[in-house]
């Protein structure tokens, strides 16, 4: 399957005006199971390799049901057992995930692993799961299954954990990290899989960053363009990204929690703007399967932006999101 990007950072331009002494340096690679596109302005070293290292540490020691080395995997692995204890900065992503499947009232549930996996779009799967097979496995989810108290955490037998729909995010929050500790980082765009994309600092001629929105409905041309200064993340969730056909229904990867299909909210497209990177990734998932209205109230709730795109091509904004973000395709309209 061909996996769609989602978003283009746009304007990396080579150094210029007001930092002379920051150089423009470029890379694309490979973690998290997709492509990562840089672009670091900085009077130091070539950091870019340091930022995939970085992501692939996330991915294969914290977060990855795959990796045996994996707090996660370990967790699934014991679910049933005794309290587990788990690294510090592992337990402070479980605690906002869990956090952020309380305020979705479970849109967004990170034991929905059984289920994502029973589907399988990530392999190319093209079959729907027999209905009785995915209620079996309902009696797994549930957010309230898992127990997190410090850095101990109980889970309750057969509940396993799955940080894809959030996994994206907590990288970026390291890449930021990472950042921070070197004074020589003007500023830079990372594009994580096209999903999720975070800008830092600023630009050497202090122009603003700029970014490209897909269209849902053709993914070789752009909805719009946003502009944003600064510490930005923009993730976005679509229907378009791994999904296969039958007949005319879309059998989608945004799986709903409570029932275990592919999410039918109305919405094609949500797009989140906010300071923190996991909650962004973790966010466009739960609005997407929360639909327009109940999804802006938890956009709102978190203080973050949003851009949310529906099956009639009506496009919902955020009024903050109003400012930043301009429709350039034919065919849609912005919608109150």
């Amino acid at each position: 399957m061909i996996f769609a990007m989602l978003m283009t950072a746009c304007g990396q331009t080579e150094n210029a005006g007001e930092n002379q002494e920051a150089q423009a340096f470029s890379y694309t690679g490979f973690a998290m199971g997709t492509v990562v596109t840089e672009t670091i302005y900085s009077s130091g070293e070539d950091r870019t390799a340091d930022v995939e290292t970085c992501l692939k540490e996330v991915e294969n020691k914290w977060i990855s049901w795959k990796s045996e080395d994996s707090e996660i995997a370990e967790l699934n692995k014991n679910a049933g057992k005794s309290e587990q204890k788990i690294s510090d900065e592992t337990a402070d992503c479980l605690s906002r995930v869990l956090k952020l499947s309380k305020d979705s009232d479970g849109a967004f549930d990170p034991t929905i692993g059984n289920i994502t996996r029973l589907w399988d779009l990530d392999n190319g799967n093209t079959t729907v799961p027999d209905k009785s097979e995915i209620n079996k496995l309902l009696k797994s989810v549930g957010y309230d299954r898992i127990s997190l108290n410090g850095n101990k955490v109980s889970m309750e037998t057969g509940t396993s954990i799955d940080l894809g729909a959030a996994g994206k995010g907590m990288g970026c929050d390291e890449i930021k990290k990472m950042f921070e500790t070197d004074e020589s980082i003007a500023g830079a765009v990372i594009t994580v899989g096209g999903s999720s994309i975070m800008t830092y600092g600023s630009k050497p001629d202090g122009s603003d960053w700029t970014v490209a929105l897909t269209d849902p409905r053709d993914t070789d041309d752009f909805l719009g363009t946003l502009t944003v200064k600064g510490e930005q993340y923009i993730s976005t969730s679509g229907d378009y990204e791994k999904y296969f056909m039958v007949g005319d229904t879309r059998y989608h990867h945004i799986m709903d929690p409570k029932t275990g299909f592919p999410s039918r909210s109305g919405l094609i497209s949500t797009t989140i703007i906010c300071d923190k990177g996991l909650e962004s990734d973790a966010l466009a998932t739960a609005c997407f399967v929360l639909g327009k209205e109940k999804g802006m109230e938890l956009a709102e709730k978190y203080g973050a932006e949003a851009i949310f795109v529906d099956e009639d091509k009506n496009v919902y904004m955020t009024d903050g999101a109003k400012d930043l973000f301009q429709l350039t395709k034919e065919g849609y309209q912005i919608s109150e």
